[in-house]
């Protein structure tokens, strides 16, 4: 176990309780008088369970996830920045096994838009996702899967943005360019995440090494909506696509995400979220050992204890 398995472990243990659930939701804005609105979310989620002699069956074990998500944005006449940052870790650990992921991104996003005539703007954008720790298909494996940096995906993006309102944003690119990393040399070698594979002679002698970059130049579209749909209930979603032109223009990356934040009363919160990937570069091996292009889905459900903080009494829920 690597040195942030062990720090993830620790930190959860301290919060080790029979049975424990607990959130922290917190918002800060500025004044106002400023032209920047600042937003950041918290939350931690730890559940341990311990079965003795327990008839039913069950496996010892102790969970956490923790994620963070912030966001600045900037306004002022015709220019708008807006950026935002995802994060989230956790992982599940049977007291007799190592400790397994149950999720792990870093997403930042960033957008500097110059206003043409209202609601169209000039937009730029630019964005990094990857992950914290390694990763592997499955609990047995060792050789890992993915890591930090593997894969690292950065776009930039220079197009068209509609914003009618502060829910909606749509945002289309014809000249966009999707970077992929793999700075893991066994994952480059074996052609991971669409980049060149390394080349073996005959007798299997290695002539050339994978490549440890690739660069894509397409189409990029992205909608990112939210709505209050009723008291107490929020929805936050976002939708990208992208499509090579260089190569299968028809096959589009798909990157969605759909969080619904529930607040239960003034101390309990709850929150489900939904993502939805599909990259043609990506090969994944089902269950029948078949290897190929797979539809990624991942459900996360959290419930917890929130707190909330603003600088003004009317922006209190």
């Amino acid at each position: 176990m690597n040195f942030k398995m062990i720090s993830l472990v620790g930190l959860i243990s301290i919060f080790a309780a029979p049975t424990i659930n607990a959130q922290m939701d917190t918002i800060v804005l500025v004044p106002k008088t400023s032209n920047w609105k600042l937003e950041s979310k918290f939350a931690l989620n730890v559940t341990q369970s311990t079965f003795t002699n327990w008839a039913s069956g069950g496996r010892n074990n102790i969970s956490g996830l923790g994620f963070i998500n912030a966001s600045a944005d900037y306004k002022k006449d015709r220019i708008r920045w807006a950026t935002t940052l995802s994060t989230g870790l956790g992982g599940i650990q049977y007291f007799d096994e190592a400790i397994e992921k149950t999720d792990d991104v870093i997403d930042i996003q960033s957008t500097v838009s110059y206003g043409l005539k209202d609601p169209w703007y000039v937009s730029l954008l630019g964005g990094f996702r990857t992950q914290f720790l390694d990763g592997f298909s499955n609990p047995e494996d060792s050789v890992r899967s993915s890591t930090i940096m593997a894969p690292g995906y950065a776009n930039i993006s220079l197009g068209i943005e509609y914003i009618p309102n502060e829910n909606l944003k749509v945002f289309l690119s014809p000249l966009s360019a999707k970077l992929t990393f793999v700075q893991d040399q066994v994952l480059a070698d074996s052609g991971a995440f669409g980049v060149a594979p390394a080349e073996f002679n005959s007798m299997g002698d290695l002539i050339k090494s994978g490549e440890n970059f690739r660069a894509e130049l397409g189409a990029y579209f992205r909608i990112i909506y939210k709505k209050e749909l009723m008291e107490n209930i929020g929805l936050r979603s976002r939708l990208e696509l992208f499509s090579n032109y260089q190569e299968n223009p028809g096959n589009i990356d798909v990157n969605g995400e759909v969080i619904l934040d529930f607040k239960v009363n003034k101390w309990f919160s709850a929150n489900l979220q939904l993502n939805v990937i599909y990259d043609d570069d990506i090969a994944i091996t089902d269950r029948d050992g078949n290897v190929g292009p797979r539809t990624q889905f991942k459900q996360v459900i959290g419930l917890g204890i929130a707190y909330r903080l603003a600088n003004f009494e009317e922006e209190k829920k």
